[in-house]
């Protein structure tokens, strides 16, 4: 008689021996790609597109997460036919690539047709389980192409058949799941997955997290300093707020409950700190390499001008979190602390000779961004590797290549899961650019705004931050980003705004979509791990990151801050900095027990930060700062004195 559960045992490892060996082979591809570039990026998307939903597919089936309402057999019945249809998707592309491009560009056969209508729904039904809200707007923009002919007003139009939607959609490799975006997901963005991957299954992260746990031993108020220290860390290297969250909230936020922070509170410092991940160089979010693919400019040029408000996002971050501990009378110390060992410092050199690397092969030798990331991959792989071998070989003997091995796999799946998943998303966007575009929509919003701006540009500047805030309730950042770039974009520099203070404004934008309701998933993650109100903890998140919108004005206000890299832009940064810090001590800070005196202090402080951010002499606007300086250095040594007192008091 069988057994059900060794049955399903037995189902669990072939899909787990299937799903790695996709993994290997698709790692395998890539990197055949990245060291030769053969047959350029749009063949690779053509035919690697349809293995990344392969790959989806069986990661999903492996973990019980396909259709978990369904049983074990009809979850493999439809793995299959998608993995079929895939696969038979890939190859027709890769054989048919040529004809598909030149004989039968815009006269598709019924063959083409299918296979490339199929592989869009596949596409659409990966956003349906991934990504809701994003599924029903492609839905509605699809409806919306096929019948604008019914919709009243400046929107109207005659409408697209439904075999020009399936072509845009699919074989057209201007639009659709083969365009642009993916090409970008395989090429560039995989070619940093590949170092952040590296540098996970090897355990670095670990080792960073490690690191920042010694600093909160040393005083009651480091330990929230060590969740955003610990998130700066690996924001360097992971360009994700949900992936930060994850990665150190599941450390910082039980030892900030544990240390008498309240639940919500623990959530939020960890909340603010994660979103960093999206704006900290040298691996930023996906705006970022986005960014780069609308301003035709190297991934370095946004780098290089990324890191100063970057900075001053987690200075901003670090003080607020400095202000709630002191509210909140400190946090008890650390007891125990997980000891480091050299490995661990090596570790941490690796991570940190990642970023050095990066920034160094992209700076001094001008190399492309693609081949900087995989030079940097393969030395840091190749010593990362060798460490854990003699250490897995010299701890367990033979057995270690069971361990080493454990790793690899790791990291194989750490690449091919987060690079599958990257693909689809941007497949997913370029189907809702492709039905955005095609239908008129961005010149109409184009002409609203430009009808706005005839009032003053800050008037278009606010609905531009409407626009892009109403898409960040129900998008994701790239998305988001994506939309504005599209609408708000090309009407700010048709009346004369620089297009780098125009697409930092949208990247910023998108980021603060991160913490807009529904859909922000960086607070559903902390909140989840806290156990906490997720309403409360957006609330006290939203606080702490006020400094994103410093940084959407400082961009128009102080646009060298993002220009050219420089004296110029230190100068604006230092500006920008100050302000924050005078805007985060007038919001959080307490000057005086009398309340009208506080109050007066308080706005006092505000209105010096706001000349220092707005005041269009530069000389003004740094006399300012020294008030700034004043309040701020008076509230220290005020908290020093009363804490001085504590102490004497607490040991007469």
């Amino acid at each position: 008689m069988n057994d059900p559960s060794a049955s399903r045992s037995r189902s669990r490892t072939v899909v787990e021996v299937l799903y790695f060996a996709t993994a290997i082979a698709f790692f395998a591809w890539l990197l055949y790609y990245y060291l030769t570039t053969t047959g350029g990026p749009t063949l690779l998307a053509f035919t690697v597109v349809p293995v990344t939903f392969v790959l989806f597919t069986l990661d999903a089936l492996r973990k019980d997460e396909l259709y978990p309402s369904l049983g074990p057999i009809p979850n493999c019945c439809i793995a299959a036919v998608y993995c079929a249809i895939s696969i038979t998707v890939s190859i027709y592309m890769f054989v048919e690539f040529e004809a598909l491009g030149t004989v039968r560009a815009g006269i598709w056969d019924p063959t083409d047709l299918w296979l490339g209508g199929l592989m869009a729904l596949l596409v659409m039904e990966y956003a349906r389980k991934r990504y809701f809200v994003l599924f029903v707007l492609n839905i509605v923009l699809i409806l919306y192409a096929v019948y604008g002919r019914a919709v009243p007003g400046m929107f109207n139009h005659p409408g697209l058949s439904w075999k020009r939607i399936v072509t845009s959609m699919s074989l057209e490799d201007t639009t659709g799941i083969f365009s642009g975006l993916p090409q970008l997901a395989l090429t560039l963005i995989g070619s940093f997955v590949l170092v952040l991957a590296v540098l996970r299954a090897f355990g670095c992260v670990d080792s960073i997290l490690r690191g920042a746990s010694r600093i909160a031993a040393r005083s009651r108020y480091a330990l929230p300093q060590a969740a955003v220290v610990g998130s700066m860390g690996v924001a360097a290297v992971s360009g994700s707020g949900a992936a930060n969250a994850v990665t150190t909230g599941s450390a910082t936020i039980p030892a900030l409950i544990n240390a008498g922070m309240t639940r919500e509170d623990a959530a939020s410092v960890e909340t603010s700190a994660s979103l960093g991940g999206q704006l900290m160089p040298p691996i930023m979010g996906i705006s970022a390499f986005l960014m780069a693919d609308f301003l035709d400019r190297s991934y370095f040029d946004v780098v290089a001008r990324g890191y100063a408000p970057a900075l001053v996002y987690f200075l901003a971050v670090a003080l607020g979190v400095y202000l709630m501990s002191v509210r909140q009378r400190g946090l008890v110390t650390v007891g125990s602390v997980e000891p480091m060992d050299w490995q661990d410092w090596i570790r941490i050199g690796a991570f940190l000779g990642v970023v050095a690397g990066l920034i160094g092969l992209m700076s001094v030798l001008h190399l492309a961004p693609m081949f900087a990331a995989l030079y940097v991959f393969a030395g840091v792989g190749a010593a990362l590797l060798l460490l854990n071998a003699m250490t897995a070989f010299r701890t367990h003997g033979a057995a270690g290549a069971r361990t080493l091995g454990a790793t690899l796999l790791r990291f194989f799946d750490t690449f091919a899961s987060m690079t599958a998943e990257l693909t689809l998303l941007l497949a997913t966007l370029s189907i809702l650019t492709s039905a955005f575009v095609n239908t008129g929509v961005p010149p109409k919003v184009g002409f609203i705004l430009v009808e706005a701006a005839s009032i003053n540009l800050l008037a278009m500047v606010v609905m531009a931050f409407l626009f892009g805030a109403l898409l960040g309730m129900g998008l994701p950042p790239a998305p988001t980003y994506i939309l504005t770039a599209l609408v708000i974009a090309p009407q700010m520099i048709k009346v004369g705004v620089d297009p780098w203070p125009v697409h930092f404004f949208a990247f910023f934008l998108a980021v603060w979509g991160e913490l807009t309701p529904p859909t922000s998933v960086v607070a559903a993650v902390t909140s989840k791990i806290a156990r906490a109100s997720f309403m409360g903890t957006l609330v006290r998140s939203i606080g702490l990151c006020g400094s994103l919108f410093v940084l959407m004005a400082a961009v128009f206000l102080r646009p060298e801050i993002v220009l050219e890299p420089g004296l110029a832009q230190l100068a604006a940064t230092g500006l920008v900095l100050a302000a924050t810090v005078g805007l985060t001590f007038s919001v959080q800070a307490r000057f005086s027990a009398n309340v009208p005196l506080d109050l007066t202090a308080r706005a006092v402080l505000a209105g010096f930060s706001v000349v220092a951010l707005t005041h269009p002499d530069p000389r003004i606007a740094a006399l300012a700062c020294i008030p700034v300086a004043g309040f701020a250095g008076y509230w220290l040594l005020r908290r020093r004195g009363a804490e001085t007192a504590g102490a004497t008091a607490g040991g007469g």
